[in-house]
């Protein structure tokens, strides 16, 4: 696929076991066994480990879809419409038939500005529960159909400072659209081009250029099975560089932590004896953990509208700055174009009164004579 660091110099073949080989230059080859058990050159991968993906983006960027073809069925609902279809976390999985469970968590614009931040707060924790153990790669799904905006750019630092630095080392970009690029005879480095957005080009080469082209609309059954084994391919690569452990944070810790107590709980209040006092009920404590959750993103998202704020005025004080400059200089050349126009005049007028001083010379000479 056009546009990936890890396929434009990879070739894929098959061995004598049935294995999708990725060959490259030394070091880089890569087993996907879809027959047997799986492997990774240099770690030893069992047959029962899970990969568990967030689906994360503006709305409308085609999330839904692409869920859909890593996971090789219509799992999350999907289609045009003027609004945001996914309105809540959701969680599909699938079993590749090396028996790796992929599991595929779609979400609604979680870090969209335009979201009551409540209902985004409550998202979040959601998103991290139904991760459990946590997030091996997040898909950030973006659009070539559409031009990258100042909100998603927003929404992409947003999501970087709430998660922590840490998350740029799982994060894989994912551009649909790639059907519109082919009918156009383009890549997807074609597209990025010398007309990428210099933020978003900081943040892929940040991300150590992971990213992959996605045609959401194909039938072939190769293009699909390709686009599977790139992307997973760039989810190995993720997980090498972090070691084989997922990404979790604070809020991972505080959810388990959450259900053990509440099971502890549960278990505690089942006896008459108990003397210690019951701890909150798990609703209670989940409510608390929300509440902090939205404050956090309340405070990211305030702090980056006020930098908004600060660019937006900078950008009109210059652009002030710059009319008035403008118009002193326009001024100044007019009051050239003025004194220009008056030197003129004024020279005219000595002409004139040149030739008419030789004129009376020239009467007075004929006179003497």
């Amino acid at each position: 696929m056009g546009g990936s660091s890890v396929t434009d110099d990879l070739e894929v073949t098959t061995n004598e076991a049935g294995t999708l080989v990725l060959l490259g230059s030394p070091g880089t080859s890569r087993l996907f066994d879809f027959s047997g058990e799986p492997e990774v050159i240099g770690k030893e991968v069992t047959t029962n480990e899970a990969r568990t993906l967030v689906l994360l983006g503006r709305t409308g960027n085609g999330k839904s879809t692409t869920g859909n073809s890593i996971l090789g069925r219509k799992a999350f609902t999907s289609k045009y419409s003027s609004a945001g279809v996914t309105s809540t976390c959701e969680l599909q999985s699938t079993r590749l038939d090396d028996g790796l469970t992929v599991n595929v968590i779609d979400t609604p614009g979680l870090f969209d500005f335009s979201g009551e931040h409540e209902v985004i707060g409550k998202e979040i924790v959601k998103c991290m529960d139904l991760a459990k153990d946590g997030i091996h790669a997040a898909l950030l799904v973006l659009s070539v159909r559409t031009r990258f905006s100042r909100e998603e750019q927003a929404a992409i630092q947003s999501f970087q400072e709430f998660f922590g630095e840490k998350i740029r080392d799982y994060m894989v970009f994912v551009f649909t659209g790639g059907d519109e690029l082919e009918d156009n005879d383009q890549s997807l480095d074609d597209y990025l081009g010398n007309e990428c957005p210099e933020p978003l080009k900081e943040t892929i080469k940040m991300c150590d250029n992971r990213l992959v082209l996605f045609d959401n609309k194909t039938k072939d059954p190769k293009k699909k099975t390709d686009q599977l084994i790139e992307v997973l391919s760039l989810v190995n690569l993720v997980l090498e560089k972090n070691g084989g452990v997922p990404y979790t944070n604070e809020l991972f810790k505080e959810l388990q932590a959450l259900k053990a107590n509440s099971l502890i709980g549960d278990s505690k209040h089942m006896i008459d004896e108990l003397k210690e006092p019951v701890p909150r009920s798990y609703e209670e404590q989940l409510s608390r953990l929300t509440e902090n959750v939205t404050s956090k993103f309340m405070g990211i998202t305030s702090k980056l509208l006020e930098q908004w704020a600060i660019e937006r005025a900078d950008r009109v004080a210059a652009e002030l700055k710059g009319k008035a400059d403008q118009e002193k200089i326009e001024g100044g050349l007019h009051e050239l174009r003025e004194q220009l126009e008056r030197a003129k005049h004024e020279n005219e007028i000595s002409r004139g009164q040149l030739e008419r001083a030789k004129h009376e010379n020239a009467k007075s000479s004929c006179h003497i004579l």
